[in-house]
């Protein structure tokens, strides 16, 4: 049985890569590590959290006597444990550097004192190349973070790779695009925006919404990460993006046209400091392995509208129960948008 770790597979791409792994590979265990703060949910791994062939584990990746045991007993790591949400770490970034660097050099630590890894994978993202206004970047592009979050992944990213140059640990890292899809915790602007409208409630977009973003889906992510898992050459970067440039004033016309809900909705809100103009991904590199997306955009947007309307259970008690979330949103964007 191969055992693999997956930290923060109680989040949004970690639970779909949890349940993708264990479908797909008959021969893997599977731990889950996750801290379960508030976007880490049990409910994301109901159907499989008893399954003989998973196992999930309560703790913190920056604590090394609870993420070292786990590493010393694994064939390979999938590293998604991170704070993700970069309005959150303009609030308040102290987190951000304590979970996505400390946390990556806990485990990177550990996997080099075990050196018994197949293979170290470091989800990053393509926010570590900053604003791109025009083409696409590349993987030896220089790195040019412009808020906390992506400067708190491209330094785990950096010391990820240092891994690999200096200790020979089986690092490979990944750059992926905005992922949308279901189990996406509802302050990401998809969810957000589909459960507001759902609810008739205003959709608070950013400036002008002249914003551009590269959609993958979560399940396309899956897919390349079992790729390069198998297939990816140790100390390199590789992109995933989805290919499917919306400028976020035309995500939300499409969100609000699935649901039968009038433009009215859209509620102009100051933009945020640090905005991202663009992010582009050149994903020529994974292409020649034989990766490319699955998932047709407007598809792939239908199917998970779809699964926000049919699962309010999930994401129901997090907007209306949650004292995190309400006090989040309303300092975010403020009571009256509501």
């Amino acid at each position: 049985m191969v055992e693999v770790l997956v930290t923060g597979g109680a989040g949004f791409i970690g639970s779909n890569f949890v349940r993708f792994a264990m479908e797909r590979h008959l021969d893997w265990h599977v731990t889950t590590l996750d801290k379960l703060t508030y976007a880490g949910r049990r409910e994301n791994l109901h159907d499989v959290m008893d399954h003989a062939r998973h196992t999930f584990v309560q703790g913190d990746v920056a604590d090394a006597a609870a993420a070292r045991p786990l590493v010393e007993r694994s064939d390979l790591v999938v590293h998604f444990a991170a704070e993700t949400h970069v309005d959150r770490s303009i609030m308040e970034a102290g987190e951000f550097i304590r979970t996505d660097v400390t946390g990556t050099f806990v485990l990177l630590e550990a996997a080099r004192r075990a050196g018994r890894l197949r293979r170290f994978v470091q989800i990053s993202t393509d926010e570590v190349y900053g604003s791109v206004p025009e083409g696409a970047s590349r993987e030896t592009d220089e790195l040019r973070p412009r808020n906390p979050y992506a400067a708190s992944k491209a330094a785990a990213d950096r010391l990820a790779y240092s891994y690999w140059a200096t200790y020979d640990v089986p690092v490979i890292v990944t750059r992926g695009s905005n992922n949308y899809g279901p189990y996406q915790f509802p302050e990401k602007v998809i969810p957000l925006f589909v459960t507001n409208a759902i609810d008739d409630i205003p959709v608070p977009l950013y400036g002008d919404g002249r914003n551009v973003r590269d959609w993958l889906h979560v399940l396309d992510h899956c897919r390349a990460l079992d790729l390069l898992i198998a297939q990816g050459v140790n100390g390199e970067v590789y992109n995933i993006g989805g290919g499917n440039e919306v400028a976020n004033i035309d995500l939300t016309h499409r969100i609000l046209a699935l649901l039968r809900r009038p433009d009215s909705l859209i509620t102009p809100v100051p933009d945020r400091p640090g905005h991202d103009r663009r992010y582009c991904l050149d994903t020529t590199k994974l292409r020649r392995l034989g990766w490319s997306p699955e998932v047709a955009f407007d598809a792939g947007l239908r199917d998970t509208v779809s699964w926000y309307q049919q699962n309010e259970w999930w994401w129901r008690p997090i907007k209306e129960q949650d004292a995190s979330f309400r006090s989040y949103y309303e300092a975010q964007y403020g009571r009256q948008k509501q």
